[in-house]
């Protein structure tokens, strides 16, 4: 009996952390266009703003799907694009 208690316990957090992890993911609507207050971090030396910080956050669920992209890759996959997200507190994203 109680190891049909734990099992149900595990799968019940395990569906718990899959809807939690859909609804962040539904909650964002991918959109290169939304980084556009980093460009000048990321393409110059200058210091990201706070605009470009909560953008990458907002963005962060994206940002793999973005490197797929042979377009935008050769931006978000640079030297200055790493230190913007490391400067921002957002990891840079393993795919």
């Amino acid at each position: 009996m109680k190891v049909s208690i734990s099992y149900v316990a595990v799968c019940a957090m395990v569906v718990l952390l899959l809807a939690a992890e859909a609804q962040i993911s539904m909650g964002v609507t991918c959109s290169p266009t939304q980084l556009s207050p980093c460009v000048s971090a990321i393409t110059s030396s200058s210091p990201p703003s706070k605009l470009c910080c909560s953008k990458i956050k907002e963005q962060k669920p994206c940002l793999c799907q973005y490197l797929r992209n042979p377009n935008l890759k050769k931006f978000i996959n640079t030297p200055n694009a790493r230190k913007v997200a490391t400067t921002c507190g957002t990891p840079y994203p393993k795919c």
